[in-house]
């Protein structure tokens, strides 16, 4: 998705030649060189990422222009991606790594590891591999057609003339980017890659929900309307905006609607990758980039099926004392699900009853953190719904960072599409995961330093981010969260069997080629969560191969480092040091694990 392809965009091509050379410099004697060169990458990336620039609230100014415009989504925008990364990789290799101090050797190392890792997507030539793998262009997940709306109403601030004026900017430009991505997907179609049967069903789908509305009725016009009623200022913009949809975004929606009704007559129901162009090599690939691992899909496979024994035990115990012996794990939690007493209204009112608990819960757990954390995030988190132009094809959960200039905050997004898919039992983990101490702190810790570059302020690997956030619910646990809550504890428990069941079906679907029927039968039978919601993840993985394996690796990777550095403590052991790696930034498990070993107890 475009929010998460910033590290992966366009870089500085002449950055090598305007750094001085030094022979056999001593340690530190190139490190102002390197944090130049980098910023340097990082602001001219950022002239060819306008959505990141008002993500970051760094549209102003000199960019100012930024705000009118969108990302360039055509296959040369991409193409210009691989070729600065081979740049930026030269001008970075330029500087001799020993002549530079630690931490500075700590930056060089994760933007050289990105650097390799874009460069080495360029071999498949169809969907998305500089950086995250996306097989296929136009899916639920994916497309300007839900990400440019999903974007202009969650971080498009409009307080002034020049901001509505962008704004209106950026819908003229939306059809573009939408044809751009036809594009793309007739030239790949051509080589036999667009997604399965019933991922185009939903993706289409979702097409309609958009092209069937008024013009004046879609998400950029009422989100327009009411953003301009809020900064007082005239509504003519607002019609502006209807006349493009209809003339410009509607034609343009028709168009990808045909290539993707053709696509859907000629769609196979095969689930995995393998049956791509170097289908295996590219599921190999995508789970490496996002695990930041070398395992095979054998080994993850595996690695699924002994956790999911582990875990499954575990919640086996609990259920038995409160009185469910009766049955699998999974037809347990099946039963616990449809408990009228965990279940909100499917209405507005449970809707709005189910977002106060998760506030509560985030609130409840932001009162504690200083008993793990010594460096806290000054942006503040909300909660809210997944927009519902976009829930049928969106994740349950995730979130969105706050602005660098503090004029956004972050938001946690959770999906209400079915309360039925969100038990009360789990949501608590869910809040720990996505909220606090999660994601939030995760992500802020890093956006928040003073003291790495801009360029990995905003960086993301997937086996780090979301291991840790899996961590943090285990955290929570320890904490004592859960305390007098055994139903809140079995929660936890089922998103840690969630996520190894994911290594077992995402594996499953790609490398030993299960349907997808297979997969969601396996899911729901071990899981025991709700078809609806099951069917969505498992449709989740087909289109983005590997990233769901990145969610128990990366956990099992921290704890193993955490535990590892309390042991080495001993009696000496505060876990605010531990957690202080945060401020460090993101970066590959394969670092992490250096990183900790050496400077984390």
């Amino acid at each position: 998705m475009r929010r998460r392809q910033f590290l992966a965009s366009a870089s500085l091509a002449t950055a090598a030649t305007a750094l001085p050379r030094i022979a056999a410099a001593a340690p530190g004697a190139r490190d102002a060189d390197l944090r130049a060169l980098l910023d340097r990458f990082f602001y001219a990336r950022l002239d060819d990422n306008p959505e990141g620039a008002t993500s970051l609230g760094l549209d102003t100014g000199p960019r100012a222009a930024l705000r009118s415009k969108l990302g360039d989504g055509s296959r040369a925008g991409e193409r210009r991606q691989f070729a600065r990364a081979k740049q930026e990789m030269a001008a970075l290799k330029a500087i001799p790594r020993d002549a530079l101090g630690d931490a500075a050797k700590l930056d060089y190392d994760i933007v050289l590891y990105s650097l390799d890792r874009v460069v080495a997507g360029e071999r498949y030539g169809y969907g998305a591999s500089a950086g995250r793998y996306a097989p296929y262009v136009l899916t639920q997940l994916t497309g300007a057609y839900r990400d440019v709306p999903d974007f202009l109403a969650n971080q498009h601030r409009i307080r002034d003339a020049a901001d509505a004026d962008a704004y209106v900017a950026r819908v003229a430009a939306f059809a573009g980017a939408i044809e751009d991505e036809t594009v793309r997907q007739r030239e790949d179609a051509a080589k036999g890659v667009f997604a399965p049967d019933y991922i185009l069903d939903t993706t289409l789908k979702q097409l309609d929900a958009v092209r069937g509305k008024a013009p004046e009725a879609t998400g950029p016009a009422t989100d327009i309307a009411a953003k301009l009623k809020a900064a007082n200022l005239p509504a003519d913009r607002a019609a502006a905006v209807d006349r493009l949809m209809a003339d410009k975004v509607f034609p343009a929606l028709d168009r990808q609607r045909a290539l993707l009704t053709e696509l859907r007559g000629r769609a196979t129901h095969d689930a995995g990758v393998w049956r791509l162009p170097d289908g295996e090599a590219y599921y190999a690939a995508a789970a490496s980039a996002a695990t930041t691992t070398d395992l095979t899909g054998d080994e993850i496979h595996r690695l699924g099926l002994a956790q999911v024994a582990e875990i499954g035990a575990r919640i086996d115990g609990i259920l038995k004392k409160q009185g469910m012996a009766q049955g699998t794990v999974g037809d347990r939690l099946v039963a616990l699900n449809k408990r009228p007493d965990q279940l909100y209204p499917n209405t507005d009112a449970g809707r709005e009853a189910l977002l106060e608990q998760l506030r509560a819960q985030v609130a409840a757990m932001t009162k504690r953190l200083p008993e793990q954390f010594a460096i806290l995030p000054k942006a503040t988190v909300e909660v809210r719904r997944v927009p519902e132009a976009i829930q049928a094809g969106s994740p349950g959960g995730y979130y969105q960072a706050a602005s660098l200039d503090g004029s956004r905050p972050a938001i946690y997004f959770i999906n209400l599409r079915d309360t039925f898919d969100r038990p009360k039992f789990g949501l608590a983990t869910l809040s720990y995961h996505e909220g606090v101490p999660g994601h939030h702190l995760q992500v802020m810790s890093a956006l928040e330093s003073q003291d790495i570059p801009l360029i990995r302020r905003r960086g993301f690997y997937s086996g780090y981010s979301e291991g840790w956030a899996l961590y943090s619910e285990q955290l929570a646990d320890e904490m004592g969260m859960y305390d007098g809550d055994p139903l809140g504890q079995v929660g936890y428990l089922q998103s840690l069997l969630f996520r190894a069941t994911r290594l077992v079906v995402d594996s499953g679907m790609h490398a030993k080629r299960w349907s997808r029927e297979k997969a969601t039968d396996y899911l729901i039978a071990t899981t025991g969560i709700a078809r609806g919601r099951s069917q969505g993840e498992i449709d989740r993985y087909t289109v983005w191969p590997g990233q769901a394996c990145s969610y128990k690796i990366g956990h099992t990777k921290w704890v193993e480092l955490r535990d590892a550095a309390k042991k080495r403590a001993g009696a000496k052991w505060d876990p605010k040091e531990f957690h202080r790696v945060l401020a460090m930034g993101a970066m590959p498990l394969t670092v992490l694990e250096r990183v900790a070993r050496e400077r984390l107890g």
